[in-house]
């Protein structure tokens, strides 16, 4: 992914949605042509010169100091998610040592699968990458997304909750509420395409998404980010019927980019009876040689 592509339509995107008004200017024209914030006033607001702001909305954020990235984030009214994104796509435009990542790992360390296995049948928990691949999971975990396990896959990957969510036509009925799903699915692939555009996997994947699915394409050019922290899940699984589930969402720090995510529901819940259930259904699978494991 080209880093100047993405700042240039971050920053433009995030230009075009703010109205003078919201921005608090009194005097514009009545006939604008255009709804959003125009450079000059961006750049006013920012305390930069116009000539340095379009050099910015061209692409250019190498060398760019925290505090005209904080000037920025407050003349554009950035949320958390949106200051880390500018931040991320900086660090991004800079010298190669310091935009460097470790890879975003693809599996799980011995020690954490046994930590999720432990779990047992209580907490449905997995461990996803940034590119949204389903890296690990225990017994339960695996049964709650076993409609994502199911998804074909390129020969040898993973399965991936927005191949999931885009790609295969069961995914509508999984989520309760697809648009969000797919909302949600898209902004934190945006996230990791600007923590490292040069993740090659990350950059195959938008490209299969975008060329399958209209719906991801237009989710995708609108540069939408978002910090997925914690929340709730509302899916239909196909054995136990609906579900609403709170979800947690914790890193592990010695595996930069994995974050493993447990979900809960309230003791003595319908949502509780039906974790039972589906524990149930999940070990009598699981014990099944021809269900193997995925």
């Amino acid at each position: 992914m080209d880093n100047r592509d993405e700042v240039k339509d971050f920053l433009r995107t995030r230009r075009a949605r703010l109205t003078p008004a919201d921005a608090g200017l009194t005097a514009f024209a009545s006939n604008r042509r255009v709804p959003g914030l125009k450079r000059g006033e961006v750049a006013d607001l920012a305390g930069v010169s116009v000539e340095y702001y379009a050099q910015l909305e061209r692409g250019n954020l190498a060398g760019v100091s925290d505090s005209v990235l904080d000037a920025l984030a407050r003349a554009l009214q950035l949320d958390e998610a949106e200051r880390t994104h500018l931040a991320d796509l900086a660090r991004a435009a800079g010298p190669a040592t310091r935009r460097r990542r470790t890879p975003t790992a693809g599996q799980v360390r011995p020690g954490v699968q046994r930590l999720l296995d432990l779990v047992g049948d209580v907490v449905p928990v997995i461990v996803n990458n940034g590119r949204l691949d389903l890296v690990a999971a225990n017994a339960l975990g695996r049964a709650l997304f076993s409609p994502v396990y199911a998804t074909p896959v390129p020969a040898g990957g993973p399965a991936n909750h927005a191949r999931f969510t885009f790609l295969d036509d069961r995914a509508r009925d999984f989520w309760v509420d697809w648009d969000r799903a797919a909302d949600d699915a898209v902004s934190q692939l945006r996230t990791e395409a600007g923590r490292d555009p040069y993740d090659r996997a990350l950059t195959d994947l938008v490209g299969a998404l975008s060329t399958q699915s209209p719906p991801f394409r237009t989710r995708w050019a609108a540069h939408d980010v978002r910090l997925h922290r914690t929340g709730r899940k509302h899916v239909r699984h196909p054995v136990v019927g609906e579900l609403h589930l709170d979800f947690e969402v914790l890193d592990l720090p010695a595996d930069p980019g994995l974050t493993l995510i447990t979900f809960t529901s309230p003791a003595g819940s319908p949502d509780e009876d039906a974790v039972r259930m589906l524990a149930s259904w999940g070990a009598t699978r699981e014990s099944t040689p021809a269900a193997g494991r995925p």
